[in-house]
């Protein structure tokens, strides 16, 4: 404790003023702005498309792209052909010559930049992930998808483009882009039409990888070996033409996703005659390829108020045992979108529901959830798939806008996790139950659960960015960050304590302290650690950020406006950056710049904790307070030590010498003192009175930022009354010295403790250096019995000797 005198300060304030007035010495400048603003530095300058406010200006543009597509699949030999007809408008202000397409399928062509730069690491079947070497062994898995690359002729094949009136246009394939040279410049304004025809070999998902292709499953007695087609990135499509980077033309490495152009689609798909088809937009011939009773159960559904099978499990297990020559053609419709998949199977079982929403006037009023997935997902697909949709569509329009959609799905297959235009595939190992020992179908609860979260993620995607069109290959965490945040949202709704990998502030902090980071503005293609960078870190930020920084009104109502301003619109990080302070009116480039364009991470430790009381002048109080403070210092251990000799002192062997100083201590107080006292009073004004007489305490608190990360400031006091109070200081207290501050906390309640960070909402890595006093941390101890590996080569051959047998060594 200390004590601190008005007239103390008065003398220090003085004092400042005369070494003020000192010449200046030069010191090492070690300083850094954390605070320094990103506008007109990392941030690109505003203009007419995109304004400082985040939101777009008065001259945005977007391409306008429409197709209308046959495709027909070649089950017995796992091909798909195809032809489409492509409406291609110009809106932007640059005329164009020539127009670029994605070939996505080419990633998967021997020569591709893909598999060609593809490093060691995840057993050779990363898409480029580099990690350590293992030249003394590969996995058989690894070998089996590079023999299948290298002899299996993926990748698609341009077989005629032509213009509207059927002649021959040229293109040229780079990778997995196409490059059509048009006859005619483009202008602002125009519109060309082209006709593209192709064909492609399907891709055995869990060989390859990627994200569409096939699964079959064994044939058993009640099931006929049938297979289940997720089919994505499938057709030829125009790549993005954005007014920050002209043509959208980096290679597909496979991590790195998409950015498209909305348009609208008509699409025939033409499949076996029994197969069930589930795509992107609306069934337009129901009447063609669904009986009677399908047709009867898809109406009930639309006002149920649980799913209702469509197809049930029975249906599925009769159709798989089937089989036919014959073909049927499903026609789907899908308006403004900027994607389209589909999946087809004799294997489908499919429930619905309907999901009414508040459409406002710009989205349907009435959504169908919809889940396809074999007898083997079941019962969890179909007590949980449908009912998950349904809970997203409702706690994701509640952050952004009502659904853009008349359908959702989640489609079970190969493919274990991902999003297109109102479809989603969620199959892989989600959701499939396990026979046990004695024959009993079983499942985990982390299957449950993560079959919800898996399903939450996909059709949250369909909000981030199938509708706000993100850059998916250059900025990854612009949708997988900020829809983890909103998955993190829908799990914490679903369930108490639903167990989310992501979100919360404790689960980000190893990787923050990790080596091999990459600050998550980093392109896609390069980070190392993807889950955490693009996923977890950025959805943690956007926690932090709604919980402490900003609260949930201000967090809320401005990712809101985000959301709804960039709907069906291309967004870039410094739109979301811009929109998210200009609503909410709080300067956060600080935070962008910590976490999202920096390797730091939060530690802050407390180090020093100091209380001071106002001194009162009265020498009755201060010197009686002084005479306890020495009588608490710890005795001479010379003197201990003498006392308990019986050694007795000369002053009470010889009274002789006892004069005035031996009856009195330094603290007895005299007239003079008194005198001081009653001046001092005299000349108080009475609001410094009040200061003098009152029971206040200041502690001061030195803080650290260890980890680099500037970040409020949130403790908790403990109070000898056994009371405590959580204060949030604003990270702004690190703007003269992003290193080391001071701060001070007035009270008239004695603190016996204080915690750093104690709902742990900061992330901060190193928890042990966040207490005051510091406390013993708890661990516990593993008890082991220790052992060696005493196995030999004559063990191994099963070898015994006796003593006899052993033969001597030569002499």
């Amino acid at each position: 404790m200390r004590s601190f005198s008005l007239i103390a300060m008065a003398t220090a304030a003085a004092t400042f003023n005369v070494a003020a007035a000192q010449p200046i010495q030069q010191t090492t400048n070690n300083w850094r702005d954390a605070f320094r603003q990103l506008e007109d530095e990392d941030w690109p300058s505003p203009n007419r498309e995109r304004r400082a406010t985040g939101a777009p200006g008065p001259d945005y543009w977007q391409q306008d792209v429409d197709y209308d597509i046959d495709i027909r699949l070649d089950e017995d030999e796992k091909h798909l052909y195809g032809s489409e007809t492509v409406t291609y408008t110009n809106n932007a202000p640059d005329p164009l010559d020539f127009l670029w397409f994605q070939l996505d399928q080419n990633r998967f062509r021997p020569d591709s930049i893909a598999v060609m730069t593809e490093t060691v690491g995840d057993g050779g079947r990363s898409s480029g992930r580099v990690g350590g070497s293992n030249p003394e062994g590969i996995s058989a898995s690894a070998v089996r998808r590079r023999q299948q690359i290298a002899d299996d002729g993926y990748g698609h094949n341009i077989t005629a483009v032509t213009d509207a009136d059927g002649n021959p246009v040229d293109f040229t394939i780079v990778d997995t882009l196409m490059r059509i040279d048009l006859d005619d410049t483009l202008e602002t304004g125009e519109s060309v039409v082209l006709n593209i025809e192709w064909d492609y070999r399907l891709i055995e998902t869990g060989v390859i990888g990627g994200r569409a292709g096939w699964e079959c499953f064994e044939e058993t007695e009640d099931t006929g070996g049938d297979c289940i087609y997720q089919i994505a990135q499938w057709f030829p499509r125009a790549a993005a033409f954005s007014d920050y980077e002209g043509w959208h033309n980096k290679a597909f490495l496979g991590r790195g996703e998409f950015t498209l152009e909305f348009g609208d689609y008509d699409v025939s798909i033409t499949v076996p005659q029994d197969f069930i088809v589930s795509a992107t937009g609306v069934l337009q011939n129901p009447e063609d390829v669904l009986n009677q009773a399908q047709r009867d159960r898809l109406e009930e559904a639309r006002t149920s108020e649980e799913p209702v099978f469509i197809v049930t499990p029975s249906e599925a297990r009769a159709n798989e045992r089937r089989g036919t020559r014959s073909e049927a053609t499903w026609e789907f419709r899908a308006e403004n979108v900027r994607d389209f998949a589909w999946a087809g199977s004799r294997k489908f079982i499919w429930d619905a529901v309907g999901v009414e929403q508040d459409g406002e006037g710009v989205a349907p009023e009435l959504v169908m959830a919809m889940s396809f997935y074999p007898n083997e997902s079941e019962p969890l697909w179909s007590a949980f798939s449908t009912r998950a949709v349904e809970h997203t569509l409702d706690v994701y329009s509640s952050f952004s806008f009502p659904y853009p959609y008349p359908v959702a799905q989640s489609i079970a297959g190969p493919q274990g996790g991902m999003e297109y235009p109102m479809i989603t595939f969620n199959g892989g190992t989600y959701g499939r139950p396990v026979v046990d020992d004695d024959g009993n179908l079983t499942y985990s609860r982390s299957a449950k659960r993560g079959l919800i979260g898996v399903i939450i993620h996909e059709i949250g995607h369909i909000y981030f960015p199938m509708t706000v069109n993100s850059d998916e290959r250059q900025w990854t965490w612009m949708d997988e960050g900020l829809n983890t945040f909103l998955q993190f949202q829908a799990e914490r709704q679903w369930e108490e304590d639903f167990p989310s990998r992501r979100g919360d502030p404790d689960l980000i902090a190893d990787y923050m302290v990790s080596t091999n980071q990459m600050p998550i503005m980093t392109q896609s293609d390069s980070v190392l650690q993807f889950g955490s960078n693009a996923y977890g870190k950025p959805a943690t930020a956007l926690v932090v950020l709604r919980e402490t920084i900003l609260g949930r009104e201000l967090f809320d109502e401005a990712f809101r406006t985000y959301a709804n301003r960039w709907r069906f619109r291309r967004p870039t990080p410094y739109d979301f950056f811009r929109t998210m302070e200009e609503v909410s009116g709080v300067d956060l480039d600080w935070f962008w710049r910590g976490w999202f364009y920096s390797t730091d991470h939060v530690d802050i430790s407390l180090d020093r904790v100091i209380e001071g009381t106002f001194n009162t002048e009265n020498p009755e109080i201060e010197n009686a307070r002084e005479r306890a403070e020495d009588d608490a210092d710890p005795e001479s251990l010379t003197q201990a030590g003498n006392r308990e000799a019986g050694i007795a002192y000369y002053e009470a062997r010889n009274p002789e010498v006892v004069d005035f100083y031996s009856r009195n201590d330094a603290h007895t107080v005299t007239n003079r003192e008194r005198e001081a006292y009653d001046s001092f009073r005299e000349e108080l004004e009475d609001w410094e009175a009040a200061i003098v007489d009152s029971d206040e305490r200041i502690y001061y608190l030195d803080f650290t930022n260890q980890g680099g990360v500037v970040m409020p400031i949130i403790l908790e006091f403990t109070f000898a009354d056994g009371g405590t109070e959580i204060v949030r200081i604003p990270a702004e207290v690190w703007r003269y010295n992003p290193d080391n501050v001071t701060w001070t906390y007035m009270t008239d309640r004695e603190v016996v403790s204080v915690e750093l960070d104690p709902l742990h909402e900061t992330a901060d890595a190193d928890r042990s250096d966040n207490f005051f006093p510091p406390r013993i941390e708890p661990t516990r101890l593993e008890v082991y019995r220790s052992s060696s590996d005493n196995d030999t080569m004559m063990d191994d051959m099963d070898q015994r000797v006796t003593r006899d047998s052993i033969r001597t060594r030569p002499q």
